[in-house]
């Protein structure tokens, strides 16, 4: 059988393939070794979904028209609902980075932390150990961005502090002047920064290069190892992430995934982060649920979200953790590129 992998390989985004499809090839080899999905061995479908929503469709299409029986998709929530779409009734379909937390679409299963699970321990910590007031807010023009910050505007008050600016850019923008310059005007404290993929790196880059590290901080669950790597460690000064996962975190189930990891691809494999981590879990996820359904039929999948277990996970502490179920978050701030964990 066939389970179709859609990661975007080029763009912003596609800084996290080679993390996701070694993860996802991870999942598929540990799975054959336990003889398969309903005893049938598993072959995994690489897909580019491409940089528009028209390629993520065509994508969505040519894996389903190719017999794939699911797909696990990490790639931007814009190209989501066209996947859907497109696998509608036919397939399941299994989203796996951190999203907005607006209701996906219907037979869509999300296993990724949502916005306000990430943004709440960030704020309120930044507000009572930092004491941050003065907040801007910037990020990429879609909705992940736009609606988790959003959600960020009405919390900010909530932990005493206001919103001094907001702007959005372009997908794949080439330069940051005009923003660094908003941001220098509105003179905050905190600055949340939501950018795709490389598109963070580029920011954050000319956020260092302004000379803005060592006077504002930054907090963001859009960053990760991958993007970190990307740049100068002057660069990771004041800067503050949140997330379901990172690869320092010492638990029992990510010291076990690491030893694997490492075990297939040698001790220079692409970093192990949240987002390429989050395929792993969603072959994982597709598997359980269709051992559990005993049929790749996506009602039945559907209906044992959030009821079944999962055979393996590396986050959190349960060994058996539910499919769909919470894991705890982490805040952490950067010393160069080491993550330390302040709180969960």
């Amino acid at each position: 059988m066939q389970i179709g992998l859609l990661i975007q390989q080029t763009g912003p985004a596609g800084i996290w393939s080679p993390s996701a499809e070694a993860c996802a090839r991870l999942a598929v080899s540990e799975i054959n070794r336990q003889s398969g999905i309903l005893k049938q061995h598993v072959e995994l479908v690489v897909e580019d979904a491409g940089r528009t929503v028209a390629d993520a469709r065509a994508a969505a299409r040519r894996v389903v028209r190719s017999g794939a029986q699911g797909i696990v998709g990490m790639l931007p929530s814009y190209a989501r609902r066209a996947i859907a779409d497109s696998t509608f009734n036919l397939v399941p379909f299994i989203y796996t980075p951190q999203y907005e937390g607006i209701a996906p679409e219907a037979q869509t299963i999300t296993t990724g932390e949502t916005a306000a699970e990430l943004l709440a321990p960030g704020l309120r910590w930044l507000a009572d150990h930092r004491d941050a007031r003065r907040y801007f807010l910037c990020g990429s023009d879609y909705i992940w961005p736009r609606s988790s910050l959003s959600l960020a505007r009405s919390m900010i008050p909530r932990v005493g502090g206001e919103v001094v600016g907001e702007a959005y850019m372009p997908v794949d923008a080439d330069n940051y002047d005009s923003l660094i310059e908003r941001i220098k005007r509105a003179r905050p404290d905190v600055v949340l920064p939501y950018f795709l993929g490389g598109d963070g790196i580029a920011f954050n880059r000319a956020f260092h290069e302004a000379g803005l590290c060592p006077h504002v901080l930054r907090f963001t669950s859009a960053i990760d190892e991958t993007i970190v790597y990307g740049l100068p460690p002057e660069a990771t000064e004041n800067l503050f992430v949140s997330s379901g996962y990172f690869a320092s975190v010492r638990s029992h189930n990510n010291g076990a995934f690491l030893e694997r990891y490492h075990t297939a691809y040698g001790e220079a494999p692409p970093p192990v982060n949240s987002f390429g981590q989050s395929c792993y879990e969603g072959i994982y996820c597709l598997a359980s649920l269709v051992e559990h359904a005993e049929v790749f039929d996506t009602r039945a999948i559907h209906r044992l979200a959030g009821h079944t277990p999962q055979l393996r996970t590396a986050r959190g502490s349960r060994e058996s953790a539910v499919v769909g179920g919470r894991h705890p978050i982490f805040l952490a701030e950067l010393d160069g590129y080491d993550f330390n964990m302040l709180a969960t």
